[in-house]
């Protein structure tokens, strides 16, 4: 039988990515970047139960493409790639955080753990309003 899971999941969400640039979990309620984590969040959801996505469980790559202003930037790429790859992963792990406050988010994972990610990429492009793209993908296993 072919399995017929999504092999890839691309979606757009608009204004900026959350940045992970402290100790302090950004899935703390009240923290800085909630709005950012919970736009990520209903845009991942949204294009989950769209495709019907499954999180995987092999080995993954993650691509941001940022949207801004040219001269705007607003992070280093390894804070912004930072806080959308602890976002997208199974929050339950996080078990030193209280996650009520996220409610049926919570439950909102494209993968189970940053420790599957074998590919990265950034890439910045001119806009006028700040978005960005994720796209997230199941990358092949060569024996």
């Amino acid at each position: 039988m072919q399995d017929t899971r999504a092999l890839a999941l691309t979606f757009e969400v608009s204004g900026l990515p959350p940045v992970k640039t402290e100790a302090l979990s950004i899935f703390a309620a009240g923290h800085r970047q909630a709005t950012r984590v919970r736009t990520l969040l209903q845009a991942a959801c949204a294009a989950a139960q769209r495709t019907g996505w499954t999180p995987l469980t092999g080995p993954v790559e993650v691509d941001l493409t940022l949207r801004c202003p040219p001269g705007h930037r607003t992070s280093e790429a390894s804070t912004l790639l930072g806080g959308v790859c602890a976002v997208l992963q199974d929050k339950k792990r996080v078990s030193t955080v209280g996650l009520s406050h996220l409610g049926v988010l919570v439950d909102v994972a494209l993968y189970a753990d940053d420790r599957q990610i074998r590919r990265l990429s950034y890439a910045e492009v001119p806009a006028e309003d700040f978005s960005y793209q994720i796209r997230v993908a199941t990358v092949p296993t060569v024996v």
